[in-house]
This record gives structure tokens, sequence and C-alpha cells, in this order.
């Protein structure tokens, strides 16, 4: 892993999960992570609910679009996490994977995708405070510490 780590999420239409996932690392990290969110199968733009849902925390979604998932972004990531997108998400060996089982919020309600982005927020909480302090143990290391 670098010492500025890497995260990328992936679901089916990088229309709600993911796009979710990506934004609150960047807010949680204070952007000390880099993040990318992609799909299998993008949809036409980000879910209306999840943009609300996510200015209600301080995060403008509005200008964001889904995304095709790219080798190129599935190598660059240390850690990959896919969100329902099964058997579609590229798969590396030797790279790190996590599988959220979280609901997908196309459909739902303000209320609902509150939910939905709570539960994603507090995984990402978890998987920012890992990361960083792997990544400030690398660079301790890398100034001569042990």
């Amino acid at each position: 892993m670098t010492a500025r780590p890497e995260v990328l999420f992936v679901c089916v239409h990088n229309a709600g999960r993911s796009q979710m996932a990506a934004a609150l690392v960047t807010l949680r990290s204070g952007g000390r992570v880099r993040v990318r969110s992609a799909g299998s199968d993008p949809a036409a733009e980000v879910n209306p609910a999840v943009v609300e849902a996510m200015r209600e925390l301080g995060v403008d979604l509005s200008g964001a679009r889904p995304r095709l998932v790219t080798d190129e972004a599935v190598r660059a990531a240390d850690v990959v996490v896919t969100m329902g997108c099964g058997d579609a998400c590229l798969v590396y060996p030797g790279k790190r994977y996590e599988d959220w089982q979280v609901d997908d919020p196309a459909g739902a309600d303000l209320d609902a995708v509150r939910r939905i982005r709570d539960e994603i927020d507090g995984r990402v909480r978890r998987l920012v405070d890992e990361l960083l302090a792997g990544a400030g143990s690398r660079e301790g290391q890398g100034r001569g510490g042990r």
C-alpha cells in the first residue's frame, strides 16, 4: 500500500452506494485517502435522493457523474470495495477486496436513503481509520522510524 492509500468503490450503476461511499471517504479522511467510484453498468445520473441525502452532510454530489469501472482503476487501488456488483466486478489475484452488503438506494425514499448513507458512513469511518493508521506507520518507517 502507498503512503496515501487509494480505495475504489464499485457497484452496478455508480449512482448511489459507491458515490456516497467515495464522497464519505473524502469527507472523513480530509482528503488523505485517494478515492474513486465506478460501476459495472453506469447509470445516466446520480440518484437525486442520494444527492439530497449527501447535501444534508454538506457534501455536494450534484456534479458527480457515474463512471464505468476500468482495469486501470482496479489496478491502482489498494482496496477495492464492491457493493452489489457480483460477477461483473473486475477481480485481480492478490488485490485486497471487501464486499459490503448494503441496500441499493434506487427507488428508495429519502428516509431509506439516509439509513443507507448512515450505514455506509459507519463502514467508511472504520475503513478510513484503518487505512490512515497503516499509512502513518509506513510514513514513520520511511523516515527511519520502526
